[in-house]
């Protein structure tokens, strides 16, 4: 027998304040039309004032635990991928741990920008089959409207807030290809290309900063490596780009969506796509669309589902699961 670590519950939160392009053309050179043609985003949601990460997180987390029929108490660990924490320290998964009423087990943040929640899903998969943990919540949730340079039109309109949450539960599998649960995992980073995608501001400079990136340099790298991680990481689970019944990928632009989907040899028809509802989202945006997906219906117990992600560092990954 192979112990996998099989998803047992999904869940999300979203602010409620909902931010349509057209809130941006009266204070920047931009459109409604320009902003749908460039990045296929059409809304995004803002946490309010006084509203934090972690307070993100909580709503998704409880949301995960209804979804799985779970109370918190029989959650082992809690792992939150954010690149927006609440404080310096302590981490904000030790803060949602507190608002559930979670006395015991641990909870720990990973940071790896948008490609978080794939980190997050590795490092839950490893502590689930090494047997450290029988159920493990992976947590997406960033407030990025915290850290947006107003002023810049080319980055402020693409990202959104909000939350997503998995629960990963121990099960026996056969050890092949059928079994639910996570198959593989590919996880790479690059620390040459930090420039083209950063804050420029932090602890050790005594300053917040704001994101800056090179939107075309990223667009390059993203095509390029999403493609390439998605398939190591179906080769690793010993399958094809054939067998994949669902992509899940990070929501953060729909040509990149749509180029890398046309690298893996399948349509749109197979792919999960929030950004025009979300924006980008950073570490949330893959737990965000898989709730999404699960509660319009488009995954069925034993699908197979790929999901990928690229964010600063740059720092790119994919997960490929059976459902």
């Amino acid at each position: 027998m192979t112990v996998r670590a099989v998803v047992r519950g999904v869940g999300h939160y979203l602010p409620e304040r909902v931010v349509p392009n057209a809130e941006f053309e009266d204070s920047l050179d931009t459109s409604d039309e320009w902003i749908r043609a460039r990045t296929g985003i059409e809304q995004r949601h803002f946490a309010a004032e006084g509203e934090t990460t972690s307070d993100l997180a909580v709503h998704a987390a409880n949301s995960a635990l209804r979804n799985a029929g779970l109370e918190a108490s029989e959650i082992d660990a809690i792992i939150l991928a954010t690149s927006t924490a609440d404080l310096t320290f302590p981490s904000a998964a030790t803060m949602v741990q507190s608002e559930l009423g979670m006395a015991n087990g641990f909870a720990f943040d990973v940071q790896a920008v948008c490609a978080g929640f794939v980190f997050a899903l590795a490092n839950a998969n490893a502590l689930i089959i090494s047997g450290q943990a029988n159920r493990v919540m992976v947590i997406g949730a960033e407030t990025f409207s915290r850290i947006m340079d107003w002023n810049d039109r080319t980055t402020c309109v693409l990202f959104g807030d909000g939350a997503g949450a998995l629960i990963l539960e121990a099960q026996n599998g056969a050890g092949s290809t059928d079994d639910r649960g996570i198959l593989s995992t590919d996880l790479n980073s690059d620390g040459r290309y930090r420039d083209i995608l950063y804050v420029d501001g932090g602890v050790s400079t005594q300053s917040t900063g704001f994101l800056r990136m090179q939107g075309k340099e990223v667009f390059r790298h993203a095509v390029e490596k999403l493609a390439k991680t998605a398939r190591t990481a179906v080769e690793k689970a010993g399958l094809t780009t054939d067998d994949i019944d669902l992509i899940v990928p990070h929501q953060a632009n729909l040509r990149i969506i749509k180029s890398t989907t046309q690298k893996l040899g399948h349509s749109m028809d197979d792919v999960v796509v929030t950004v025009q509802n979300h924006g980008n989202t950073s570490a949330a945006s893959i737990p965000l669309a898989l709730s999404v997906a699960q509660g319009e219906g488009r995954t069925s117990e034993g699908d197979l589902l790929v999901t990928e992600a690229i964010g600063g560092g740059l720092a790119w990954g994919a997960v490929v699961l059976r459902w």
